[in-house]
C-alpha cells in the first residue's frame, strides 16, 4: 500500500472511534496539508474504502451544505425571474440569458474543478469555490441594471461549478462500491430538499421587499457551509502533483471553453448577434471549427484536458448522455414555469414560490429511496421508468389550459419531480462505477459539464421557442403549450439511450 494510503488510514483509525462532534476538533486541522507537499502522491481506493465508515458518513454530511448552495441559488433566482424581466422589459429569450448567464462558466469549470481536485486538493477548492459565490452574489444584490446582474450571476457559476465535480468525487473516494448508491443517493438529495424549501422563501421575500432580497439567503448560506466544511472535512483526502500548473492543460480548456460559448451563443442568437436562432451560420461554422480544433489538440497534447479514451467506457458514456437529455427537458421546464404561472395564471410570486416547492420536493422524497433501488437491481430500470413518466407528463403539460384545475397543474408538478429524482442517484453510479479513483476526478468534471450542457440548451432553447411562438402570433398559452410539448423529443432519446445495453 502506498505511503498516501498508509498515512491516511493511521489518521483515520485513530479518529474513528470519535463521536460527530469531535470532527471538529481543531487537532484535526493540524494535520499536514498535501499542498505543502512537495512530492508526487497517489490515491488507491482499497475494497473496504478509504476512512472507516463512521467518518465517511461524517464527510458525505459536510458536503451537503455546499451542495445546498447551487439549487438554493438558482431556484430563488428562478422565482425572482418574471420581477426581473417585467422590471426591465425583458423579451423570452434576453430573459433566458440571466440564467444561462450562470450556467456558462458553471458548466465549462466543472471539469476544470474534476482535473484540479486530482492534483491540488479537494477540500480548498470548495472553500474558495464557497466565498467567489459569496461574491458573485453580493454583485447581484447591489445590481443596478441587467448587466451587472449576469455579471453577480455568471461570477457565482465560477464559485459553484465545483461543488458537484468535487463532492461526487470525494464521496466516490470514501465510500465502498457496494454502498456507493446509497451514499450518493443521501447526498443527492439534499439539492431536491433546498430547492423545496427555497421557493417559497423567495416569494415571501420578494412580495415583501422586492426581488433582491432572493439572494440574501444564498450569501448567509454561503458563510455557513464555509464553516461546516472547514472544521468538519480534514485535508489530506486528495492526490497532489507538484508540477500541476505547468502540466496543465490551458490550451484544451479554453478551446472547450469558447466551442461552448459558441453554440450557446449559435442556440440564442437574437441578443447577441441580431441574428434570428439557429440561423448565424458564422456562429455554427465557429462551433464546429472550434470543436476540430479542441478534438486535435486534446490527441495530440501529452497531459489532455479532456482524456478522450475517457468516453471508451460505454457505461461512462451511456449514463453522461443520458443525464444531458434529462436535463434538457427538465429544466426547460423549470425556467417556463415561473413564467407562465405569472403570464397564464397571473400569479404573485408567493404564489409562484409555493408552485415551486412542489417538483424538488417530489424529487427529495424520491432520490435517496432510487439510489439503493440502483444498488439492488442496477441502474437502467429506474431511468427508464423516470424518463417515460417525463415524456407523458410533458405532453399532458401541452394540453393544459388557463381553465385547467389547478390541482391538475400541482399534480403533473409531483409526479414530474418524482420521475427526475428516480432518475439521479441511479444516473450517478451508473456513469462512475467503473471508474478508477486516479481517474475519478477527471471523470466527475466531465459528467456533470455535459449534464449542465444540457441545462443550457434547454434554458437557451425553451427561450428562444417561447419568443418565437409570440413573435408568431400565438397567444401566450399557446406559445406554452408549443414549448412543453418541443421538449418531449429529449425525453425520447432518453429513453431510447436507455434501451442500449451497457452492463447494469
Amino acid at each position: 500500500m502506498n505511503t498516501f494510503s498508509t498515512t491516511l488510514r493511521r489518521i483515520f483509525r485513530s479518529s474513528s472511534g470519535m463521536k460527530a462532534a469531535d470532527v471538529s476538533d481543531p487537532s484535526i486541522h493540524d494535520l499536514p496539508d498535501p499542498m505543502e507537499s512537495t512530492s508526487s502522491m497517489e490515491a488507491t481506493e482499497p475494497d473496504d474504502g478509504l476512512v472507516p465508515r463512521s467518518t465517511a458518513w461524517r464527510i458525505l454530511i459536510s458536503l451537503m451544505f455546499p451542495s445546498m448552495l447551487m439549487p438554493l441559488a438558482s431556484s430563488m433566482s428562478s422565482v425572482a425571474l418574471p420581477v426581473i424581466r417585467d422590471q426591465f422589459q425583458l423579451q423570452a429569450d434576453v430573459t433566458a440569458w440571466v440564467p444561462t448567464a450562470f450556467t456558462l462558466p458553471f458548466m465549462i469549470l466543472m471539469p476544470v474543478y474534476g482535473r484540479l481536485s486530482d492534483a491540488v486538493g479537494r477540500r480548498r477548492l470548495i472553500l474558495a469555490g464557497t466565498m467567489v459565490c459569496a461574491l458573485g452574489t453580493v454583485i447581484v444584490f447591489v445590481a443596478p441594471d441587467v448587466p451587472w446582474i449576469m455579471a453577480g450571476r455568471a461570477i457565482q457559476g465560477v464559485g459553484l461549478a465545483g461543488m458537484m465535480p468535487l463532492g461526487l468525487a470525494m464521496i466516490s473516494a470514501v465510500f465502498p462500491a457496494a454502498e456507493r448508491g446509497r451514499a450518493l443517493g443521501t447526498w443527492s438529495s439534499v439539492g431536491p430538499i433546498a430547492g423545496f424549501i427555497s421557493p417559497l422563501l423567495a416569494g415571501f421575500l420578494i412580495d415583501g421587499w422586492g426581488w433582491r432580497t432572493a439572494f440574501l439567503p444564498p450569501i448567509l448560506m454561503c458563510i455557513v457551509a464555509y464553516a461546516v466544511v472547514w472544521r468538519n472535512i480534514p485535508s489530506g483526502l486528495s492526490n497532489v502533483r507538484p508540477d500541476f500548473w505547468q502540466t496543465f492543460d490551458w490550451g484544451g480548456t479554453g478551446l472547450l471553453a469558447s466551442t461552448l460559448t459558441c453554440l450557446l451563443f449559435y442556440l440564442s442568437s437574437g441578443p447577441i448577434t441580431g441574428y434570428p436562432p439557429l440561423q448565424d451560420w458564422r456562429l455554427l461554422a465557429g462551433v464546429l471549427l472550434l470543436l476540430g480544433t479542441f478534438l486535435w489538440w486534446e490527441r495530440h497534447h501529452p497531459n489532455p484536458f479532456m482524456p478522450l479514451n475517457l468516453f471508451s467506457n460505454l457505461a461512462f458514456t451511456q449514463g453522461t448522455l443520458g443525464a444531458a437529455t434529462r436535463m434538457v427537458s427538465m429544466m426547460a421546464l423549470f425556467f417556463t414555469l415561473p413564467l407562465y404561472l405569472v403570464d397564464v395564471r397571473g400569479m404573485t410570486a408567493s404564489g409562484v414560490g409555493g408552485m415551486a416547492m412542489i417538483m424538488p420536493g417530489a424529487m427529495a422524497l424520491m432520490v435517496r429511496w432510487a439510489g439503493g433501488i440502483a444498488d439492488k437491481f442496477g441502474s437502467r430500470r429506474p431511468i427508464m421508468i423516470g424518463f417515460s413518466i417525463q415524456l407523458i407528463v410533458l405532453i399532458l403539460f401541452s394540453r393544459l389550459n388557463a381553465e385547467s384545475p389547478l390541482w391538475t397543474l400541482v399534480a403533473l408538478l409531483a409526479i414530474h419531480g418524482a420521475a427526475v429524482g428516480l432518475v439521479l442517484a441511479p444516473l450517478h453510479t451508473m456513469t462512475l462505477r467503473t471508474i478508477s479513483d486516479e481517474m475519478m476526478g477527471t471523470a466527475a468534471g466531465f459528467y456533470s459539464m455535459v449534464r449542465f450542457v444540457g441545462t443550457a440548451i434547454g434554458v437557451a432553447l425553451a427561450g428562444v421557442l417561447l419568443q418565437n411562438g409570440l413573435d408568431q402570433g400565438l397567444t401566450q398559452i399557446e406559445a406554452y403549450q408549443r414549448v412543453f410539448l418541443s421538449f418531449t423529443v429529449f425525453s425520447v432519446l432518453g429513453i431510447l439511450l436507455m434501451m442500449w445495453k451497457v452492463g447494469k
